[in-house]
């Protein structure tokens, strides 16, 4: 294996030749295995390492696709102290994959502090792009706009989650969140009760077997979810703004 090296300045130690190694950022399936990219198969097989966060979930991947690799864990819980141990393995020159449990790191998941951590270090962080429930659910919206705001979970609690909600709807900006199944039917209730005239796409176990997507007013799918017996999954939910493009002469740049 091949290394670039850089020297760097070290006013105890001397100089040192320290090798230049990649950490790559997989984006893996959110649901359906088949999701993964050919790239990220590729870069699974060729690191020396690949971090985790959670490992258990992650050999479960690895074993699907017949892939053996050492792994270590690299949780939000652990991720500065887990950060320290995967540059002194790139210091050595390992070449290290980091996956989340599922979807694109960084994207309401650990590996945002990693990434900036590593390259702080002086190694080369490349992305491996992949799939992410905020893309998927965008695309099949239906409606967008110059400007899109990803805000992930709000606040588990009821009067942060509606003053922050109501910050967020008077952008006029079309927004994405992420919720539980526990909190999605107060969610929706407190869209519903701050601006009665949005619209919302809501997108339940995306790419999974019992994957759906309603679209409505915010008190239309809430009553829906709300009636059920129970409520399973995992949640992204899209609500438009008043920005959104139409297809009309107006939105036609000069």
């Amino acid at each position: 294996m091949k290394f670039l090296f850089v020297c760097i300045e070290n006013t105890q130690k001397g100089k040192y030749n320290i090798p230049v190694s990649i950490l790559y950022v997989v984006g893996t399936p959110i649901g359906n295995l088949g999701d993964i990219t050919y790239r990220a198969v590729e870069t699974f097989k060729n690191v020396d390492m690949i971090a985790a966060e959670d490992t258990r979930h992650t050999l479960q991947l690895l074993t699907h696709l017949e892939i053996r690799k050492p792994l270590i864990s690299c949780r939000s819980q652990n991720e500065e102290s887990a950060a320290e141990k995967i540059i002194a393995l790139m210091d050595e020159g390992k070449n290290i994959a980091y996956a989340s449990d599922a979807g694109t790191p960084g994207i309401s998941d650990p590996g945002a502090v990693l990434a900036g951590l590593v390259r702080k270090a002086g190694h080369t962080v490349v992305p491996i792009p992949g799939p992410s429930a905020f893309a998927s659910l965008v695309s099949v919206a239906g409606a967008g706009g110059k400007t899109l705001i990803f805000e992930g979970f709000l606040s588990p609690k009821p009067g942060r989650r509606r003053s922050r909600l109501r910050e967020l709807l008077a952008t006029g900006d079309a927004i994405v969140l992420y919720e539980s199944p526990f909190r999605i039917v107060k969610l929706l209730t407190d869209i519903a009760d701050i601006d009665c005239n949005r619209r919302v796409v809501v997108g339940r176990e995306l790419t999974k077997l019992h994957e759906e997507i309603i679209e409505g007013s915010a008190s239309e799918v809430r009553d829906d979810f709300a009636e059920r017996t129970s409520i399973k999954g995992e949640f992204a939910v899209f609500i438009s703004g008043t920005k959104n493009v139409q297809l009309s002469d107006d939105s036609t740049d000069n």
